[in-house]
């Protein structure tokens, strides 16, 4: 199963309800609460190039730098443009890295996030 969809069903059967992809946020957020005024975005490793030295999923390619290099830092600027028009616009930012998916404390870093269950 997609981090996406298994961090959408965790949210769910804790009780938060949500909408998926509204358009009109910058970087479609994944998860938007919109009485919350909260986002969750769920980042695959690789394509985010998450920078934890810990995460085993993130990795530089070794061939074709050329096409990879920029495209990767092109999805990283986009990402920090996104979260920053969010944050100004008054949304709350969370980013889910795929690594962390199958985490234990994942629900607990939810909830805090999301706050009490309306």
């Amino acid at each position: 199963m997609s981090p996406e969809l298994t961090v959408r069903r965790m949210v769910h059967r804790m009780g938060y309800r949500y909408r998926l992809h509204r358009h009109s946020l910058p970087g479609r957020p994944d998860m938007v609460f919109p009485g919350r005024r909260k986002v969750i975005f769920v980042h695959g490793c690789f394509w985010h190039q998450h920078r934890n030295r810990r995460c085993r999923l993130v990795h530089k390619p070794l061939s074709n730098l050329a096409y990879w290099q920029p495209k990767l830092e092109r999805n990283t600027t986009r990402d920090a443009a996104h979260r920053k028009a969010l944050k100004k616009a008054g949304w709350s930012v969370l980013v889910v890295w795929e690594c962390e998916v199958g985490e234990e404390r994942l629900a607990d870093r939810l909830a805090d996030f999301l706050g009490q269950r309306q």
